[in-house]
C-alpha cells in the first residue's frame, strides 16, 4: 500500500494533462513566435490556455502572464512592482509567515533600501488586521499577503485586506500568493481588489516548471526578464507550450464539478484529523474546521523529531513533508510555526500532511494505522 500525502509539495498530473502535453511535444511542437503553420498551431495552444485561465478568474485575457512557476510569479510581482513604483514610495507590507518565494524577494528589496513591515499572525496563522491598518502609510507601495499558508493551511481574509488597502490608497499594489489556494477556492481578483496574483501549475495536477501571474490592467510592474518581447514584453522568452497547454487542461479539470471535489477533500481531511487525534501527544496546528484550507493538516508529535518520523513513514510508503517542501532540505526552524507560537519543544516535531483530488480514504486509513504503530515505538526508542 502507498499513501502519497505530500500534495502541497506537488501533485500527480491528470492523465488528460499528460496526453495533451505529449501531443504538443510530438506533433504540435512549433515555436509560437514562428510565422508558419507549425508556429500557428503552437500559438493556438497558448491562446486557448489564456482564455481558460482568464475565465477561471473572471479576468480579461491580457491580464494573464505565463511564467516558469510560482517562484517566478512572486518575484515578478514583488521586484517588478517595487522597481516600477519606487518613485512613489519605498514601503512594503507582508506577513511573518510567507513562503520563501515571497520572503526572500522581500528580503532582497530590503537590502536594496526598501522598508518592510512584517505583520504578526494569531495562533491560527491569521494576519492581524489592526496591525495592517497601523502599518499603512504614504510610502506604502506594495502589500503582499498569501491566500493559504503552505504549512498549516491558514486562510487569510483576502477580501477584507483588499478593502482595507484600497480604501487607504487605491495606488498601492495588492499582491496575493495564491499558490496553495488556486484550485481550492473560486478566486475573483477584481472582487477582492487584487492587483497581482501568483499561481503554480504543479499544485493543481498540472506539470512542473510553469505557472502564471494575474496582473490587473494598468498595474505598474517592471519586467524582470528581458529578451525577445514575448507576452507584450512583460515576460520575454519562448513560451513553454507543452507546460502551458498542460496547465490549462489541469485548470479545466480542477474547476469541473468543483464543489464536490472540495467537499470530498474536506471529508478526507476531517477523517484524518479524527484518526490522528487518537494518538497520544499529538497537537493539530491551526484550525480543524472548514475555515481552514481543505488540503493541509499540520501535526506535531511530542518527543519525536520530524525528520525521524518522516523517514519512518517513508519506510511504509507513506510520503509527507516536514513543513514546506521548498525548505524541508534545510535545517532551519519554520517561521510559520514560530509565528503562531507553538511550544518550542514541538518546532522540530511537526509534519505536514496534504491531500488532493486524487487522495483516497484508503490512503488516509493506512496512514493513520501506521502512525498509531510507529509513533509509540519511536517514543520508546527515544526514551532509551
Amino acid at each position: 500500500m502507498n499513501a502519497y500525502l505530500d500534495n502541497s509539495a506537488t501533485t500527480k498530473v491528470y492523465d488528460s494533462v499528460k496526453d495533451v502535453m505529449v501531443k504538443v511535444m510530438l506533433e504540435d511542437y512549433g515555436n509560437p513566435s514562428s510565422l508558419h503553420m507549425k508556429g500557428l498551431e503552437a500559438e493556438n495552444y497558448v491562446k486557448d490556455a489564456v482564455k481558460t485561465i482568464a475565465k477561471s478568474l473572471k479576468a480579461t485575457e491580457k491580464e494573464i502572464i505565463f511564467t516558469s512557476g510560482g517562484t517566478e510569479s512572486n518575484n515578478m510581482a514583488l521586484i517588478g512592482g517595487a522597481m516600477a513604483n519606487k518613485r512613489r514610495g519605498n514601503h512594503i507590507i507582508t506577513t511573518a509567515i510567507e513562503h520563501a518565494s515571497v520572503a526572500n524577494p522581500v528580503k532582497y528589496l530590503e537590502e536594496e533600501g526598501f522598508r518592510v513591515t512584517y505583520l504578526p499572525v494569531d495562533h491560527n496563522g491569521i494576519v492581524d488586521l489592526d496591525a495592517l491598518k497601523e502599518a499603512l502609510c504614504e510610502e506604502t507601495i506594495i502589500v503582499s499577503i498569501m491566500y493559504v499558508n503552505n504549512e498549516i493551511g491558514a486562510v487569510e481574509p483576502i477580501e477584507e485586506i483588499g478593502k482595507i488597502v484600497k480604501e487607504y490608497n487605491p495606488a498601492i499594489l495588492y499582491h496575493v500568493d495564491a499558490i496553495q489556494a488556486y484550485g481550492k477556492y473560486n478566486i475573483v481578483p477584481k472582487k477582492a481588489n487584487i492587483d497581482l496574483l501568483s499561481v503554480s501549475s504543479h499544485k493543481i495536477h498540472g506539470p512542473k516548471g510553469v505557472g502564471f501571474l494575474y496582473m490587473r490592467e494598468k498595474s505598474k510592474v517592471r519586467p524582470i526578464i528581458l529578451g525577445g518581447g514575448q507576452q507584450r514584453a512583460m515576460r520575454s522568452g519562448t513560451e513553454n507550450v507543452p507546460g502551458i497547454a498542460g496547465m490549462a487542461q489541469a485548470v479545466k479539470e480542477i474547476y469541473t464539478d468543483f464543489d464536490s471535489k472540495i467537499d470530498r477533500m474536506y471529508s478526507i481531511r476531517e477523517a484524518f484529523i479524527e484518526g490522528v487525534k487518537d494518538i497520544e501527544g499529538v497537537t493539530i496546528n491551526g484550525k480543524t474546521d472548514r475555515s481552514n484550507a481543505p488540503h493541509i493538516v499540520s501535526v506535531s508529535f511530542e518527543g519525536i523529531r520530524s525528520e525521524v518520523l518522516l523517514h519512518s513513514l517513508e519506510d511504509k510508503n507513506i510520503y509527507v513533508s516536514a513543513g514546506s517542501a521548498c525548505s524541508s532540505n534545510k535545517p532551519s526552524i519554520s517561521a510559520t510555526l514560530k509565528s503562531i507560537g507553538i511550544d518550542n519543544g514541538l518546532l522540530d516535531s511537526t509534519i505536514r500532511f496534504s491531500f488532493s483530488t486524487m487522495t483516497t480514504m484508503e490512503e488516509i486509513e493506512y496512514a493513520i494505522e501506521e502512525l498509531k504503530n510507529i509513533v509509540p515505538v519511536l517514543r520508546r526508542y527515544r526514551a532509551r
